[in-house]
């Protein structure tokens, strides 16, 4: 700037003093000035901030640096300031804190970007909009604002399923078929006929599959974010085949016989037996998952939540994608507070708020349903009729076990519900009333105030996110394996997120299960293997948006390949607890390699299996025969995981025989590194394989000799190309320590 234009604009700034300093004013960030709660029986006003900042900054730039003022629940402004300015304006009396305005981003019900399957990864939205994903579960509920239709063209001309219209239900283009089935015709008093969810289960599984986006959802307040399913764009068919009774095992194959001819691309089956069926083909799970894979339909289906114990899992066939549930780096915390002020932190989704107020606070040991005959070695359970109503009412009351939302009849009438015990934390259930899970250290400091307290208060806060440091790590209650029926297959196949998941959800069920919770919720947060499935399937959806013509092996590989390995110090079941690791969405879409495996890989593997050629006849409708007996046929289905039953401090050597597929680049050389503990050797032949074009396909033999000197020894295969890591669970374990 020239000596004669400074002169004119230093003119010109005295004569305007506002715009006087454009070097101040560029220098100027948007703050927020916090001040707490509003001062009692007043509301400050923006003149009294505007006072503020004439004090702090002077009147002539005041009225232009405030920009707002928060006036109605909670006491501060917004202003335009300096760094010298934030300095006096924080150093003044009344503000608890002065911060800049930073961009927060939307979150969304956490599991998709915790996995790294962000709103703005790369989609085929032309292919992954005529994916279809057929859900077996409680129904749906069409008029979730996660299943509009908005922006959709018609169902697929693939598609050949139906809608069950009824005067209360009817389809659109995001959710293009519906229906029920109750064999026996006899419907449960609580549920609803036809295809509408009266449970919330159903709902809240197929959103988290392809729920399309839905912003500022929550469960009152909890995990407030944008909720989605893993492939928005794709079509759901809902096939109710669960009542609030039970599922039936005819009904549950009904549904596979329709969705395999329906045209389904998916099945997502957060289902199974209650006890394992050992034989595969008197699995109606087993069965339908089968014919499924016959017709080039992956099923993917929950492990079970009956974990931690071994030989739990209950869907386990090779042909379906067993999946276990872990946790995401979020976390719900429920504080207590005590009369005396000490806090502690327990664990459930409480949506309810008690603002702080003390109440009266009792054990219910010590009030014991006399009349009904208990005394307070049972009524301190809180289970049942045990606890004296009349003592409890008005009260928080302290109890010696998680107790089952659905038994809380005892403390009908309480403000609340302390909980303390030794079962694990990682599971949370939401309750009728306000309530937290507390451990047994915590449980005895609370027992030893409440006897020492003549009067003895406190209360229970609303849940606040928290966050899981070593996350993931396999849920308590997901089911473990080894498999029940054939030890040498490794199950479950991954891990995928199923602890405290916010979806969609159906408002005439009670979030909690209680009878007597009036709560009335689009979205609801809940845990179980339930909730790992269809982040599955929306993964396996989502790699067969980009290779449409990929068989239900290879998507299941791509997956598994590609898992990211788990912490084994964070899950003493290891590969039991999570299979091949915690699915990884962007990488299976480039796995490099597959492990495919078409109907004659079955057959050879049933063979080894012990079924007899009649059988087998039937089932693959061909001339398939068996040759004797050999188990290698199972060792050698061409599985992308390696298991070995053995013994401790026994001789062992088997060898697997394996073939992958190119997927990756056209010319490429893969390089084979194992990782195996001390005892062990592992080799592989040949040790390099080379490929000169994509869909070639090359075989290998891995080789496991030694011994074990522990229950479980985990290793590894890993194929390298420099840019594709294909990498192969091992596992040898010692069969005797795990009793079916």
């Amino acid at each position: 700037m020239s000596s004669l234009s400074s002169l004119l604009f230093l003119s010109f700034c005295f004569s305007l003093l506002f715009f006087c300093s454009i070097s101040e004013d560029d220098q100027r960030k948007t703050y927020i000035v916090y001040m707490g709660s509003h001062p009692k029986h007043q509301v400050s006003t923006s003149s009294h901030h505007m006072r503020m900042l004439q004090e702090a900054i002077g009147s002539t730039f005041a009225p232009h640096s405030l920009l707002h003022s928060y006036k109605r629940s909670f006491n501060g402004f917004v202003a335009k300031l300096t760094e010298t300015e934030v300095k006096k304006v924080s150093e003044m009396k009344d503000v608890i804190s002065v911060f800049l305005n930073e961009k927060i981003q939307l979150h969304t019900t956490r599991s998709w970007d915790f996995m790294g399957l962000t709103q703005q990864v790369n989609r085929v939205p032309s292919v992954e909009s005529d994916i279809i994903v057929g859900v077996f579960d409680t129904g749906i509920w069409p008029e979730s604002p996660s299943f509009l239709d908005h922006g959709y063209g018609p169902p697929p001309p693939k598609w050949k399923g139906s809608c069950e219209v009824s005067s209360n239900f009817s389809c659109n283009n995001k959710i293009i078929g519906a229906r029920s089935y109750r064999r026996n015709g006899q419907y449960p008093i609580n549920d609803i006929k036809g295809p509408r969810d009266s449970n919330g289960h159903g709902t809240h599984v197929a959103s988290t599959v392809a729920g399309g986006l839905v912003r500022q959802a929550s469960m009152l307040g909890l995990g407030s974010g944008t909720a989605r399913g893993g492939v928005p764009s794709a079509r759901i068919a809902a096939y109710k085949v669960c009542w609030s009774d039970t599922c039936f095992s005819v009904d549950i194959l009904a549904a596979f016989d329709d969705a395999i001819a329906d045209g389904v691309d998916i099945i997502s089956m957060s289902l199974g037996p209650r006890k394992p069926i050992a034989n595969y083909f008197s699995d109606p799970i087993a069965i339908g998952t089968f014919h499924a894979m016959k017709n080039g339909i992956l099923t993917s289906t929950s492990a079970g939540n009956d974990g931690p114990s071994s030989f739990t899992l209950t869907n386990f066939s090779p042909w379906s994608l067993t999946v276990a549930a872990s946790t995401t780096d979020r976390k719900f915390v429920t504080g207590v507070q005590l009369g005396d002020g000490r806090r502690f932190n327990g664990v459930t989704i409480n949506t309810f708020d008690l603002n702080g107020t003390q109440y009266p606070f009792v054990y219910a040991g010590n009030v014991p349903n006399v009349t009904g005959g208990f005394n307070g070695s049972i009524s301190r359970f809180c289970l049942g009729n045990t606890v004296d109503r009349e003592l409890v009412k008005g009260k928080i009351a302290l109890c010696d076990i998680l107790v089952p939302q659905t038994l809380l009849g005892s403390i009908e009438g309480a403000v609340g519900i302390i909980m303390q015990d030794k079962s694990p934390k990682d599971l949370t259930f939401s309750f009728p009333l306000p309530a937290s899970h507390l451990g047994t250290q915590e449980g005895a400091l609370i027992s030893s105030y409440l006897n020492l307290t003549s009067l003895p208060t406190a209360t229970i806060s609303k849940s606040i996110e928290g966050k899981h440091e070593a996350a993931p790590f396999v849920a308590s209650f997901s089911s473990r394996g080894p498999n029940p029926t054939t030890p040498n297959i490794l199950k479950p196949d991954l891990s995928g997120p199923g602890v405290e998941i916010l979806a969609a959800w159906s408002p005439i069920s009670s979030p909690s299960t209680a009878k007597d919770d009036n709560r009335k919720l689009l979205f609801n947060i809940i845990s179980g293997t339930s909730m790992a499935c269809p982040h599955a399937t929306a993964v396996a959806a989502y790699v067969k948006s980009f290779h449409p013509s990929w068989s239900p092996a290879a998507l299941k590989s791509a997956l598994m390949t590609t898992a990211f390995p788990m912490r084994a110090e964070l899950n003493k079941d290891a590969e039991f607890a999570y299979g091949s690791g915690h699915i990884n969405p962007l990488g299976a879409v480039n796995p490099g390699l597959i492990y495919n495996a078409s109907e004659i890989d079955y057959i050879r593997f049933l063979c080894g299996e012990g079924y007899n050629t009649t059988l087998l006849q039937r089932i693959f409708e061909d001339n398939s025969t068996c040759s004797p007996t050999n188990s290698d046929q199972v060792f050698d289905l061409n599985y992308p995981s390696f298991a070995l039953s053995t013994h401790i401090s026994t001789s062992f050597n088997q060898t697997y025989k394996r073939r992958v597929t190119n997927v990756g680049s056209t010319n490429s050389t893969y390089k084979a590194t194992t990782f195996a503990p001390s005892g062990i050797n592992i080799s592989v032949n040949p040790s390099i394989l080379s490929f000169k074009a994509l869909g070639e396909e090359l075989k290998f033999e891995l080789i496991i000799e030694g011994k074990i000197s522990r229950s479980i020894e985990s290793a590894s295969l890993v194929w390298d190309d420099g840019v594709h890591k294909v990498r192969s669970p091992i596992i040898v374990f010692d069969s005797d320590p795990f009793i079916h």
